[in-house]
């Protein structure tokens, strides 16, 4: 998380948003994102489903890249793709409603109606 904070302000993001997204993949969450990246692979590929185990050592790694590693990395691709489409279009959508909001305020403060 700090990680994020300090390099968000020397490239000139938004702070608040950078520190928050850190949140979104942990090792709780990464399990269960990871899985359903898999699934949309398997289901996207044709493939069956595989049953597999975690374990630490570089053997599991390279077997499991060859065994569930396409399935794994298609889902991965197709779930970023899709994630940051909807992610681009509501904050894209948010910001221009509180853009216009802003307006709204400017317009109200400059030119206050008298009834």
């Amino acid at each position: 998380m700090w990680l994020a904070a300090a390099m968000a302000i020397p490239l000139r993001v938004n702070l608040p948003l950078s520190v928050a997204t850190v949140w979104i993949t942990n090792p709780f969450t990464m399990p269960p994102i990871f899985y359903g990246a898999y699934l949309v692979g398997t289901t996207v590929l044709g493939s069956p489903e595989r049953k597999f185990t975690f374990e630490l050592n570089w053997d599991w790694v390279v077997q499991s890249i060859e065994t569930i590693g396409p399935a794994f990395i298609v889902g991965c691709i197709i779930c970023s793709l899709v994630f940051s489409a909807i992610g681009y279009v509501s904050l894209n959508y948010l910001w221009r409603l509180s853009v216009k909001k802003a307006w709204k305020q400017r317009i109200q403060k400059r030119f206050p109606t008298t009834r």
